[in-house]
């Protein structure tokens, strides 16, 4: 009786032919795809604390205490720092979807002209409106340099010294 030695002797059963790879290889593919097409959730903005928000009462507390209680807001109004806003957002996207709004929840707290708190409001999906942020730059002054111009900026000058 001979013994097999190496590769015959590791194999099990005879190979797969090129039907069975082709298959494995689709059901492989099919995996792949289905795995991106997953939904991914996406928590934005400010973690909403039910608790802390409970104990905000107007005429009671101050700014100080309701960025001790909740945090900094997410958002302030505009020209005037009396209105804080902090929005809670949570999106789903699929594969390479725009994210969609599964739910938002926005809560308003205005202050007086002495920083004690004169109402908590929260704002509902219907209220919230869309907004549109510009997308323009800035100009600056100075000079732009390109990609090539940084790689080779320092060809060709000295190293810096150092004063020892």
């Amino acid at each position: 009786m001979k013994r097999r030695h190496g590769a015959a002797a590791r194999q099990a059963g005879p190979a797969p032919g090129p039907r069975a790879r082709r298959a494995l290889l689709g059901c492989a593919l099919a995996a792949a795809v289905l795995a991106g097409c997953t939904p991914q959730l996406h928590n934005e903005g400010h973690v909403r604390n039910p608790d802390a928000l409970a104990e905000i009462e107007p005429g009671v507390q101050t700014r100080d205490e309701v960025a001790r209680l909740l945090g900094t807001p997410s958002a302030m109004a505009t020209f005037d720092d009396r209105r804080w806003y902090y929005i809670s957002r949570r999106t789903e996207t699929v594969a390479f979807n725009a994210p969609e709004l599964i739910e938002q929840q926005i809560t308003v707290i205005d202050f007086d002209e002495n920083g004690v708190v004169s109402q908590v409001a929260s704002i509902s999906p219907d209220e919230a409106r869309e907004i549109d942020p510009v997308d323009e730059e800035s100009p600056t002054r100075g000079r732009t340099t390109g990609v090539l111009e940084q790689i080779l900026g320092n060809v060709g000058r000295p190293l810096p010294t150092t004063g020892q």
